[in-house]
């Protein structure tokens, strides 16, 4: 079975272990959001489809007076998310990155392609913080998660050198 992107996320995350709609948000905005993101939008409907297909079951397990919903994998949803995981296809590599698209049609406004690439930068170090703080309590939880954030930290501090050395270079032509 084709599992459709945000399937593949909260297919992901329940394998980590038991959630709810609410706990799959908070794990993906600690973890994937850098370079996968699922908004509650996504993650609720596509919950649902999946329970309307089998991959998913879900217990109502309320707290107090709080309703709530925990999701468990079914063998199917282990099964279809195997065989994503082992599937030998072309992997989609999709990007947003609005100071990349700035960057790109910078030749309409030249006199503001420096500011636009300080931004670019100011961002990746941003985030290159976030990364850095979670970095050592990553380290021994899982080797999948901490190889993925290794690669984030990786290219998140080449784009920060790349807008170093361009924004020098670009000062350099402009004297």
């Amino acid at each position: 079975m084709e599992l459709s992107p945000t399937a593949k996320v909260i297919c992901g995350m329940i394998a980590f272990g038991r959630r709810t709609g609410y706990e799959i948000k908070q794990f993906v905005d600690k973890t994937t959001s850098n370079f996968w993101s699922a908004s509650y939008g996504q993650i609720y409907p596509e919950l649902k489809r999946l329970e309307d297909q089998g991959l998913v079951v879900g217990r109502e397990e309320p707290t107090g007076e709080r309703a709530r919903t925990v999701y468990d994998l079914t063998p199917a949803g282990q099964a279809a998310l195997e065989e994503w995981l082992t599937a030998d296809r072309v992997l989609i590599d999709e990007s947003r990155d609005e100071g990349m698209l700035k960057l790109f049609f910078s030749d309409v406004v030249p006199e503001q392609r420096i500011e636009n690439i300080r931004a670019m930068r100011a961002v990746h170090e941003r985030k290159l913080a976030v990364l850095r703080g979670i970095e050592e309590q990553t380290r021994f939880v899982r080797t999948g998660p901490y190889l993925t954030l290794q690669l984030g930290i990786g290219v998140t501090e080449f784009v920060i050198n790349w807008c170093e050395e361009t924004e020098r270079r670009l000062l350099a032509e402009e004297s």
